[in-house]
């Protein structure tokens, strides 16, 4: 008899009783609008910006309605127009060349390497070939790339980045947290990622005028200077007659549930690592996978695994699936060119001009994740390690 694993994949930690009093405090006022507040009243959302852009260590932040508005707002306020090109990974979730077509951008697909990252040698070539001046870099999986050379290459080349940090919210590289390299950062707090509130997005960046484009942009109306953790009126002089409202504003009762979160994230970071390394452990006990390398100046938060299978088939994957599956376990697999659930290739993105990318199109083919939600404990993790083994010995050619 197979055994199995009867846990769940996708069920969150419950919110902390201080998330819980907070929202019941907001709620019980009536009044869930960032904006709609009592005299000399910060707000739950203010004063979240100003925890997040502390925490962050930027300048400014702006909260937002989810991770995807915040990277259309970054690029429209850092100057994206219609059929700009925008480089961005061959390799990421739909929300990233999503934002570059809503905002009517050319997605410009880069190649990824066997470690997920992108890769560098075919970014400066694709810089040099499509004349982009922006690179939405997606922080895939969060697998942080050489950020000191890609910083190196675009700044070379006049390339804007902005980082999309949904999965890297406390990651660091060489010390210095993912999403203070590029001229902004964008960071999802959706139900799966590392602050919970169902959606909800975070925008940082060091630039003021690009911080008052997106606060304008974001729907503040003229109330942009109720923002204590934006720029200075003086700087909205621009932004306030030239951005469009979109309405993407974070409510306070959403903001009310993130707060609390917040002074837990270093420790559930250590959490999810601890759970990670178990997995990573196992997974290397079979000879048939190849884990994914982490370099040494990476310092990650491990809320999702992956692994290949350079000797497998796309029958052989399939088959895989279906024997983890009857042990409980959910994997996705990356080498499907049909969209499934949140998973999708850069084949099936029909809004994107195609493009070859032979390379990670081979990374992919082999490719499986998985997520480890906090309500995994440590012994979890070592029972799925070895019902993967068991998965793979079983369809292994």
């Amino acid at each position: 008899m197979v055994q199995k694993f009867t846990g769940s994949f996708t069920q969150q930690e419950p919110m902390p009783p201080e998330a819980i009093t907070a929202a019941l405090a907001v709620l019980n006022t009536g009044r869930l609008h960032r904006y709609n507040l009592l005299a000399d009243e910060v707000g739950e959302v203010a004063m979240l910006e100003a925890e997040y852009r502390d925490w962050q260590g930027s300048t400014y932040c702006l909260a937002v309605t989810s991770g995807g508005q915040a990277l259309q707002i970054a690029m429209r306020a850092a100057g994206v127009k219609t059929d700009d090109a925008v480089l961005t990974n061959g390799f990421t979730l739909a929300p990233v060349p999503g934002a570059i077509a809503a905002v009517g951008g050319h997605a410009v697909l880069v190649e990824i390497d066997e470690s997920l990252r992108l890769d560098l040698h075919d970014l400066a070539r694709k810089i040099e070939t499509s004349g982009a001046k922006f690179l939405l870099l997606s922080h895939m999986r969060g697998h942080l790339c050489d950020m000191d050379r890609l910083m190196e290459i675009c700044d070379a080349s006049d390339v804007s980045v902005i980082e999309d940090c949904a999965h890297t919210m406390g990651a660091l590289w060489n010390g210095k947290r993912s999403g203070n390299f590029g001229k902004a950062a964008c960071f999802s707090t959706q139900t799966y990622k590392h602050l919970n509130s169902g959606e909800g997005g975070f925008l940082t960046t060091d630039d003021a005028e690009l911080a008052a484009r997106a606060t304008i942009l974001s729907g503040s109306y003229m109330l942009f200077e109720r923002h204590g953790a934006g720029p200075n009126a003086d700087d909205f002089a621009a932004a306030r007659y030239d951005m469009p409202n979109c309405s993407a504003r974070l409510d306070a009762l959403r903001a009310a549930i993130l707060r609390p979160q917040l002074p837990l994230l270093t420790q559930n970071i250590e959490r999810w690592n601890a759970r990670y390394r178990i997995v990573e452990a196992g997974l290397k006990g079979n000879n048939s996978i190849a884990t994914i390398h982490r370099p040494a100046a990476e310092s990650f938060v491990g809320s999702s695994i992956q692994f290949r299978l350079p000797g497998f088939d796309a029958n052989q994957c399939k088959a895989l699936l279906h024997a983890a599956a009857a042990r409980g376990i959910e994997l996705k697999w990356f080498g499907n060119f049909e969209p499934v659930g949140f998973t999708s290739a850069h084949q099936s993105w029909r809004y994107v001009t195609g493009q070859a990318l032979p390379q990670t199109d081979g990374v992919l083919a082999t490719l499986f994740d998985m997520r480890l939600p906090l309500t995994f404990s440590e012994t979890d993790c070592a029972l799925i390690a070895t019902l993967i083994c068991d998965a793979v010995r079983e369809v292994s050619p």
